[in-house]
């Protein structure tokens, strides 16, 4: 749960995002931008997380008072393995190092929602953290580690735990709505695995920037999963995706790798922390991800709410 500082917005006196050219950093930095909010965005070129010097290279550039969001992780396609996890832990342990000398206000973390593991089906921010590999144990680690620093330091944590996000300027193109829409597009085709049963829940980029930027202006803390609260098929998403495109798409199927599951998410959390806030069904999320793309003006129109 969200607890807020603020209740009314107020603007932070500067925002610092490290991991500049990350899917959600990128986005970010614009939403900020736009605002007209102080942003000073950080990428590895001028201050490696890894490097052991990186902890003294990143207290040159933090101030008094900056909310810092923490958006930078090697990403699965980047290493699964034991060297990945320990690079992603010292990322962590040199940010939790610079904290105790810098009086920053606020650090958000944008962590995973696998730290939740695959045994769960209905989840919340409640739900046991039981990750069986080693990127989302790294994420669970990096929090844990967070935790005890920005305690320590007196700063406000608070720990994002997105769902599968979508968006154009993607750089995963994971399995689900990124590279069912880039497939579709490239190749006419989508390729599920098995009948592509499994239900998931899939967040558009946006919402999480807009939740993300809520949360830097109400300096909350706590955990809050980002997450639509609308679990569909991967079959169910092939087909709002043909029928967004308005042509021929080739659904067909793979062999299966994994046994088949179920991952729902619970928004009541989000929605006593942000009464307000709407997620963006699919099939507009979608509609806007083919527009930006590129795609033909007569898919820019954006869809009423609705379940698919």
């Amino acid at each position: 749960m969200l607890e807020h500082e603020f209740g009314e917005p107020v603007t932070p006196s500067r925002v610092v995002v490290l991991g500049e050219r990350g899917f959600v950093a990128r986005r970010l930095i614009a939403w900020l931008r736009d605002r007209g909010i102080p942003c000073r965005a950080i990428g590895s070129a001028e201050v490696d997380l890894v490097d052991p010097g990186a902890s003294a290279s990143l207290a040159q550039v933090l101030k008094p008072g900056d909310s810092i969001v923490f958006a930078s992780a090697l990403t699965p396609e980047k290493g699964r393995d034991r060297a990945a996890f320990f690079k992603n832990i010292a990322m962590a342990d040199h940010v939790c190092r610079v904290l105790a000398g810098v009086r920053c206000t606020q650090l958000l973390y944008i962590s995973s929602d696998s730290v939740y593991g695959s045994r769960h089906t209905d989840i919340d921010e409640a739900s046991c953290c039981e990750p069986t590999e080693m990127y989302p144990l790294s994420h669970l680690v990096r929090e844990k580690l967070l935790l005890d620093a920005c305690g320590r330091a007196s700063v406000r944590l608070a720990i994002f735990r997105p769902t599968a996000i979508y968006g154009a300027t993607d750089t995963h193109n994971s399995y689900g709505p990124n590279r069912f829409v880039r497939s579709a597009l490239q190749a006419g085709r989508i390729t599920l695995f098995g009948q592509g049963e499994e239900e998931r829940d899939h967040v558009y980029i946006d919402d999480v920037v807009e939740l993300v930027g809520l949360c830097l202006l109400h300096r909350s803390s706590g955990v809050l999963n980002a997450a639509s609260g609308t679990a569909l098929s991967f079959a169910e998403v092939a087909h709002v995706i043909t029928a967004a495109i308005g042509r021929p798409v080739v659904v067909e199927s793979a062999p299966r790798r994994v046994p088949i599951f179920h991952r729902r998410f619970q928004n009541s959390a989000l929605t006593s922390a942000f009464p307000g806030f709407r997620p963006t069904p699919l099939n507009t999320g979608i509609r806007r991800m083919l527009s930006e793309l590129g795609s033909p003006p007569w898919l820019v129109k954006d869809d009423p709410p609705a379940r698919v």
